[in-house]
Formats: structure tokens, C-alpha cells, sequence
């Protein structure tokens, strides 16, 4: 069973659009398909034809363990099932803080499909924040899927994202990989999108590999901004059912068949001893800025290229100490690194990890 959550902090770059119509479309191919609405706003809810209201069970009752996910789960079309989200779900935040474990409430509650391997794929849609309801979606998922308008400031925003998602990928669920980045609302005329684009695939490609989006890949498939993704909600359908020959149902058919084809690659746990003294105890990114140059400077765009700056431990070869360092990587290449030599300790037990303060 694939897990997978759709985030981005910043709102309006086609999270809820993407996790409804990729779960609609892998649907189609006969996959069974779970989507969780995370987002207190329901949205997703809504796309899919669902208004809670009166005793209708929501996500908000698993986190309240009034319910299970199967009594809340309702089932929208053939192999495609939603547990929809309403506003009471924004009680959680203030719930659950001061329960201890309260980053794992919607892991173990879902502990059990695992198991039984009951779906093939589970999307989380999450809300447009970094706290706890976001945190309990990357704590029971394997795969980050981040939808991204290529604009400046989403661009400037994905530090913070890789940076939360490294933080969850050491301490509370080492399983974690961003698996790629969709660009949504896409307009191949400009000149703005390609050059953010260059700047994202630019940032991957130079990244460490034993960081959690080292194989995050741009796929391929934009989502074109199309007035028919926008009106689809409004009828409580999937863009395959309001529109199904419209430019924006084939690019979500052609997402959905590119994410299926990485889903092999990207599903493996393991990870090397190095790579998790790398992540280590200290781990934070920044983000340093380099206006780009060439053709952007003629035409006047400065842009941000976000270039994440990795504080940890990387194990030596025998594996019986470590190097602490700190290294940063410039526009052309350059390494600047200094460190000292310190005693390896073995990383913690991610799953008892729960004194994390959020």
C-alpha cells in the first residue's frame, strides 16, 4: 500500500485540485484509492461531492478515537473512497497538545491497513500549515508529493517544507521521501516558469543523496491552468467526471500514470547507517540566495535559488566515529567545509521519539 501526502505550506498551488483528481484518475485504472481530508476546510470533501454535516463521522473522530477510519470512511465511485474533513477538525490542534505520542494518532489508527495491505494507494490531502495535523500526515506516510506553482515566493517557500521534512524523516519516521514535485497551474508561455523550474532542478540535482528528497524527481506532466479544474468543485465531481476530455483531465491521467510508474522505487525503507549519522542530531537547512544570472538578468527577473545547508554528522568509514561538519553549497559548485572529529552514537528509536516540542 502506497501512502502518500500532498503538501505545500503555502496555499493555493493545486493541493486539494491534485490529491482529488490523482486519486480519481488512479481510481480509474482500477486501484483502490483512499483519500484522507486533512484540511479543516474540507475542501477535499467538497470535491467529492461530500458536505459533513449533523452526525456524518470525519477524520476529527478518529483523532478523537470516537471512531475508526473504516467507520469513517465513505465510499464516492467505484474502487475510490474519501474520510472527509470538516471544521471541527481544527480542534485538534489545541487537543492534542498536551498528549504525549500525538504526532502517531493517525499512524497507528491506520496501523491495521498496512497490515492488510487494504488499499493501494492512501493520498493524504493536508492543509496549508506546518502543524500538528500536517506533522500526523508525514508520520504515516512513506512519500511527500509536493504540488508547486512555479512562481517566486513557492519557490522560496519549499526550504521550510524540506527542511520540516527532514526533521520527520530523522526523528519520527525514517520511511519518509519526497518522491517528486508537480507543477500545477502551469503556463508554458512565460519565461518566470521555466526559469523557477531551472532553479528547482538545479537545487535537486545537487542535493546530497542520503537526503530524503535526493530522488525527488519534476515530473514530467503539468497540470496546465484550465478554467475546468477550477468549476469542478462546485459540481462535487473529479475533473474526469465534469470534464473528462478537457486539457486538465489528460494531465492529470498522465501524472497519475507517471507516479505509478516510480511507486517501486520509491517504496523502499532502507537506509544506510552513513545516511542517518548524515541526517543526525543537529540537522537544520537554511537557504541562502544567489540571484541568478545570464538571460534572467537581461530580462530583469532576479530569482532565489533555494540551496539547503545540512548541519549533522556524516559517519567515517569504520563507522566508530564521526566528522561533525557543516557545508555549504554555492551556485558554481564550490564547497566550503569545516569539522572536528567527535564519538558516533547511535541514532534513537524514531518511533519512541516524542518530545519534540512543534
Amino acid at each position: 500500500m502506497r501512502t502518500i501526502a500532498v503538501m505545500n505550506q503555502k496555499g493555493g498551488v493545486g493541493k486539494t485540485t491534485s490529491s482529488v483528481n490523482l486519486a480519481a484518475a488512479l481510481a480509474r485504472t482500477g486501484s483502490k484509492v483512499c483519500v484522507i481530508d486533512m484540511d479543516p476546510q474540507g475542501h477535499a470533501s467538497f470535491h467529492l461531492g461530500l458536505e459533513c454535516v449533523g452526525e456524518t463521522l470525519t477524520i476529527y473522530d478518529v483523532f478523537s478515537e470516537r471512531a475508526t477510519v473504516d467507520d469513517a470512511r465513505q465510499l464516492v465511485a467505484e474502487n475510490l473512497s474519501i474520510i472527509p474533513s470538516n471544521i471541527d477538525l481544527a480542534a485538534v490542534e489545541v487537543e492534542l497538545a498536551g498528549v504525549q505520542h500525538r504526532e502517531f494518532v493517525l499512524r497507528d489508527a491506520m496501523k491495521h491497513w498496512q497490515q492488510q495491505n487494504r488499499f493501494d494507494y492512501v493520498i493524504m490531502d493536508c492543509p496549508p500549515s506546518l502543524g500538528v495535523l500536517t506533522i500526523n500526515a508525514l508520520c504515516a506516510v512513506r512519500e511527500v508529493l509536493i504540488p508547486l506553482q512555479p512562481h517566486f515566493f513557492a519557490l522560496q517557500g519549499l526550504s521550510k517544507l524540506f527542511e520540516t521534512t527532514a526533521l520527520v524523516t530523522r526523528r519520527l519516521n525514517r520511511d519518509l521521501r519526497v518522491t517528486g514535485v508537480a507543477l500545477c497551474l502551469y503556463e508554458s508561455g512565460t519565461r518566470l516558469a521555466a526559469d523557477v523550474i531551472e532553479d528547482l532542478r538545479h537545487f535537486l540535482s545537487s542535493s546530497d543523496s542520503d537526503t530524503p528528497w535526493a530522488n525527488a524527481r519534476i515530473f514530467r506532466n503539468r497540470i496546465r491552468r484550465n478554467i475546468k479544474l477550477a468549476e469542478a468543485p462546485s459540481f462535487g465531481q473529479s475533473i474526469f467526471d465534469y470534464a473528462p476530455t478537457c486539457p486538465g483531465a489528460k494531465d492529470y491521467a498522465g501524472l497519475a500514470v507517471e507516479l505509478s510508474a516510480v511507486g517501486s522505487e520509491v517504496n523502499d525503507p532502507q537506509l544506510t547507517t552513513a545516511a542517518w549519522l548524515f541526517i543526525g542530531s543537529s540537522f537544520r537547512t537554511n537557504v541562502y540566495r544567489s540571484v541568478s544570472g545570464g538571460a534572467r538578468r537581461r530580462s530583469g527577473i532576479a530569482l532565489t535559488s533555494v540551496t539547503a545547508v545540512c548541519y549533522g554528522s556524516v559517519a567515517s568509514t569504520n563507522l566508530s566515529t564521526a566528522t561533525s561538519f557543516s557545508r555549504l553549497s554555492f551556485p558554481d559548485g564550490q564547497r566550503m567545509t569545516t569539522s572536528s572529529t567527535a564519538s558516533a552514537e547511535p541514532s534513537p528509536n524514531v518511533t519512541g521519539s516524542s518530545d519534540w516540542d512543534w
